[in-house]
């Protein structure tokens, strides 16, 4: 559903373009005037805004300046009884798309309507493919045994036809991994990808096939799919174990016959696609509880590429580390500080449940919050916090003479800590995608959170 912004002083107007508009499926949002208008685009973005010309406060010009001036990209189409050449084409030039004449048919509207947002999503999906043409290999880092044998596998499998399994911990990198065996393919084509944990089941399949113009309610145009625009070339399906089942035998299908038919078409095509597909979980256990289809999976794990853990690659922390705090520096338009040998040893002993994201995280948090050269074992009390724990419990075991009892519960205790703090950090502090990962309810998490003072 598209969200559409009416501004107009005479509240007759505005309701007479709320119901037309209503009944062709968009949302709509009323403003009496410009400023009321800046305020709800402050407030949510808009797909299309409708404005009038003569208003109390902001009128319809000084709106389409202040949007021009701020860099706003939404469209915007003047109606007005007051229509003049020179208005017009003042309009146009700060960036109307139509130019109205009241009174009018409500056809008018609606062909105005079909003719911007059709333009509209045309922008956007040639700004999308100019991002994904733009990107290159991404940001391997390493030097270790497991990354140099990561990089051999990647040159061997590329080249293929294959269909590609990577299989790794969340914020491994296994889009980078993904990404580098596009680029290393020699396909001509895109590297289109698609987070299938990211997007509800039931329009999952329109961004899969895409559908033809009234599909469904709200289908006011045909959309191409992502296993079209990746023809050529590869299409990335992260997170395949979340795709519904009933949805992965239609994927199964274009892996059989190399054909799709968008959503209320009936039209065949032909795609010439590779998929590569990734999961953070284990697929054999997937399969096993019913989660990911047994021959979508044989048809899939042609090749399969484990991301090594950075626990796994403690080698390649420094280096790592270093890479991140010249990115976030250059960002910032300052040099880059160095980590004292304290913070490195800190960093190089940790185990890094949030593997290589956890620690682009933290180098982060350590370039905003620094001002001098180096970085200290101040900057990351939380991987202190932690380190501490872990001490504790081992100390405990050490001196206890009942540790039986006593030791067991203070390490359970500290590892569930770490655990749901793992957790957190991986999901960048989102309890409800925490608490799945952790298969806990989110009112348990919220106890355990308050509990722990985390």
């Amino acid at each position: 559903m598209t969200r559409m912004l009416v501004v107009d002083d005479e509240a007759k107007m505005r309701r007479i373009l709320d119901m037309a508009l209503r009944s062709m499926g968009h949302e709509v949002v009323q403003a009496a005037d410009g400023l009321e208008a800046l305020a709800a685009i402050d407030a949510a973005p808009f797909d299309m805004v409708f404005t009038d010309l003569r208003m109390p406060r902001m009128d319809g010009m000084d709106l389409l300046r202040e949007l021009r001036q701020r860099g706003e990209d939404v469209p915007v189409i003047v109606l007005t009884a007051f229509g003049t050449i020179e208005s017009a084409v003042e309009a146009m030039k700060l960036g109307a798309t139509d130019y109205i004449i009241r009174p009018f048919e409500i056809e008018t509207i609606e062909l105005a309507v079909t003719r911007t947002l059709s333009v509209s999503w045309v922008k956007s999906e040639n700004r999308f493919l100019r991002d994904e043409l733009s990107k290159g290999w991404g940001e391997f880092v390493g030097t270790s045994d497991k990354m140099q044998a990561l990089y051999r596998l990647v040159q061997q499998a590329a080249p293929a036809r294959s269909n590609i399994f990577i299989v790794g911990e969340t914020g491994t990198g296994k889009e980078l991994v993904a990404r580098a065996v596009h680029r290393a393919s020699g396909r001509g084509g895109l590297f289109v990808p698609i987070n299938c944990a990211a997007i509800p089941g039931d329009l999952l399949e329109s961004e899969l096939f895409g559908h033809e113009k009234g599909a469904f309610t709200g289908a006011n145009r045909r959309r191409i799919g992502k296993c079209e625009l990746a023809g050529g070339g590869t299409l990335f399906l992260d997170e395949i174990t979340e795709m519904p089942v009933a949805l992965q035998s239609k994927l199964l299908r274009v892996l059989q016959e190399g054909t799709i038919e968008r959503l209320g078409g009936n039209t065949t095509l032909q795609v010439d696609l590779r998929i590569v597909a990734a999961t953070n979980l284990d697929p054999q256990r997937a399969v096993d509880a019913g989660r990911l289809r047994k021959d979508l999976f044989f048809r899939l794990n042609v090749v399969r590429i484990d991301v090594p853990l950075l626990r796994e690659r403690a080698e390649d922390i420094a280096l790592l580390a270093k890479y991140f705090l010249e990115k976030f520096a250059s960002e910032l338009g300052r040099p880059a500080p160095r980590l004292t040998p304290q913070a490195l040893q800190r960093i190089e002993s940790y185990s890094w449940p949030g593997n290589v994201r956890e620690l682009e995280n933290l180098m982060e948090r350590a370039i905003v919050l620094s001002s001098g050269a180096e970085i200290t074992l101040e900057h990351f009390p939380a991987i202190g916090a932690q380190q501490r724990d872990a001490a504790a419990v081992k100390e405990t075991a050490d001196s206890n003479d009942d540790a039986d009892t006593i030791s067991l519960k203070i390490g359970v205790e500290a590892l569930e800590r770490r655990l749901i703090e793992a957790a957190l950090a991986q999901c960048d502090g989102n309890k409800a995608a925490a608490a799945r990962l952790l298969e806990i309810s989110e009112r348990t998490l919220w106890y355990k959170v308050k509990r722990y003072g985390l």
